[in-house]
Order: C-alpha cells, then structure tokens, then sequence
C-alpha cells in the first residue's frame, strides 16, 4: 500500500469516491457530509495544493483523503485540550471506495499517514469527526487516536482526535 498525490486528470475518481462515502452516510442515518461538503471545488483545492491522496494497492485507487501541514484552524479553538502543541497533520476527508469499505484497510491508511507525517516533521496526527459518526471514531480509536474534545466546523460539532507519533 501507498499514498500517491492525486493528480488533474484523477480528479473525477477522487469525487466519485467522496461522493461514494456521502451516500454511504446517509445510508447509515449519519448527517455527516449530507449538506454539499465536500464539494467539488473543495477537493480541486486539496489536489491543486497538492493535500489530495489516493490509498493505493499499486493498480488502483482504494481511498482518498487529504492529508494537510498548514494547520486546521477550527482546531485553535478545541472545547478540550489537544495533547501535543507541536506540528500536526490534519487528516480530512478520508473516503474509501465502494469496493474496499470493510476490508479492514483503514490501519493501512493510518500506517501510511503516520509514516509521512514523521517523515514532514509532524509530531501527531489529528482528525475530527461528526459525533454520530460512531464507526469512524471506533476505526480512529483502534489505531491508537485520543479522543481530546469538540471543535465546531461546517455549521455542526465534531468530535477532535489526536496520535501522537513515534519516532
């Protein structure tokens, strides 16, 4: 497994997979992502600054996310406390496809982030989540994220995690 940077021309695989997940929640009752986010204009800026990821076997695209060392600004204002201050990857918009949703790959993906956030200089990893997202915070909390309090975003509260990151 690797991550590869989602290129111009992959830009249709990324959204289908985006919107794959989108319809994905709301099949499980989860009002994440049911408002228009992400949309398309939001993942042309994940590819364009170079933050878009496809999960990759070495043949195709299993997932995308976006992995992002810029900083996530609604996480300066965390209801809680984050347990490192140092610099962080923030993953966002993680989506599996179809195909590979209950594989078991998101260990994989978690392994590969981790492994390129320590290679950036990165000390954790944070992610956040819808609080009735109760499959991705289990998946976040069996690859070893803490869960560290509430963030507001896109109009709703999301539960904060963060992995502190061995070297």
């Amino acid at each position: 497994m690797e991550l590869q940077t989602v290129k111009e021309e992959n830009f249709e695989l990324a959204m289908n997979m985006i919107n794959d997940a989108k319809r994905h929640l709301k099949e499980q009752g989860i009002d994440q992502w049911q408002n228009g986010y992400p949309d398309e204009a939001c993942i042309r800026r994940d590819i364009a600054g170079r933050k878009g990821y496809f999960l990759s076997d070495g043949m195709q695209a299993l997932g995308y996310l976006c992995i992002d060392f810029d900083g996530e600004p609604a996480y300066d204002e965390l209801n809680g406390e984050w347990i490192s201050g140092g610099k962080y990857a923030a993953v966002h918009r993680l989506a599996v496809s179809d195909r590979f949703r209950g594989k078991g790959i998101s260990g994989d993906v978690f392994r590969l982030v981790e492994q390129y956030a320590l290679e950036k200089g990165a000390a954790s990893v944070r992610m956040d989540t819808d609080a009735g997202n109760q499959k991705m915070q289990h998946i976040l909390r069996k690859n070893g994220f803490t869960c560290c309090g509430t963030i507001w975003f896109d109009n709703s509260e999301k539960i904060a995690f963060e992995k502190i990151l061995k070297k």
